[in-house]
């Protein structure tokens, strides 16, 4: 079962950009540092939480620069190079 879970969050994830997978990443990780450490495991938890999104947000979307995601005409997203600006 455990597996079933893991194989879902990696497929989950796949689709995301970079800024959205170290959003999800961060926040997992921050809960769970946050709810190890604190006295109380629940309000450790949300504010790592909390902190571990912004900061993954924030280191994904820094390895963005210079990619612009486009949408066809049929839904599907891609990532290219932006295109140079004059």
């Amino acid at each position: 079962m455990k597996n079933v879970l893991v194989l879902a969050a990696v497929l989950a994830l796949a689709a995301c950009s970079q800024t959205e997978k170290g959003a999800a990443i961060g926040g997992l990780g921050g809960a769970a540092v946050g709810a190890a450490v604190a006295g109380d495991p629940v309000e450790g938890a949300v504010i790592g939480g909390a902190v571990g999104t912004v900061a993954g947000a924030l280191i994904g979307n820094a390895s963005e620069r210079g990619k612009c995601r486009y949408r066809d005409r049929y839904g599907r997203v891609f990532v290219d190079r932006c295109p140079d600006r004059y």
